[in-house]
């Protein structure tokens, strides 16, 4: 099909000028600002176009970000869903008691990882002399 061709084609060069730019990430941070206000411009002069009132703006904006799944993550963030899943709280939230239990659980895992290294030092001396 011709369509899939056309977005074959600009799947091809988007992934092209990002491996370019890449490279030059305040170049890339600039070509990617001005687009994005470029773009926005845009939509702006639409609505002005159409004469949609502040409002009807908020409105026709609400739905969209709503069906789309925009609303949520963008405004309260994936992070902050993620740790109300789980019921985590926030570090002020928590008690002394489990900062202190965190705590003691980081220096355990450092420990145990010290010991893990040392081992492995010991065996490679083992080897090295055999």
């Amino acid at each position: 099909m011709f369509i899939n061709k056309i977005f074959t084609f600009f799947d091809k060069l988007e992934d092209h000028i990002r491996e370019r730019l890449s490279r030059y990430p305040i170049l890339y941070a600039l070509v990617g600002g001005i687009g994005i206000v470029l773009f926005w411009r845009g939509i702006w002069h639409i609505a002005d176009d159409l004469n949609l009132g502040s409002i009807i703006s908020i409105i026709i904006g609400a739905i969209i970000l709503l069906l789309t799944g925009v609303f949520v993550s963008e405004f309260i963030g994936s992070k902050m869903i993620i740790s109300g899943l789980i019921g985590e709280k926030e570090l002020e939230e928590k008690e002394e008691m489990e900062i202190e239990t965190e705590e003691a659980q980081l220096t355990n895992l450092q420990n145990t990882l010290s010991r893990v290294e040392k081992k492995l030092d010991n065996l490679e001396k083992e080897i090295e002399e055999k």
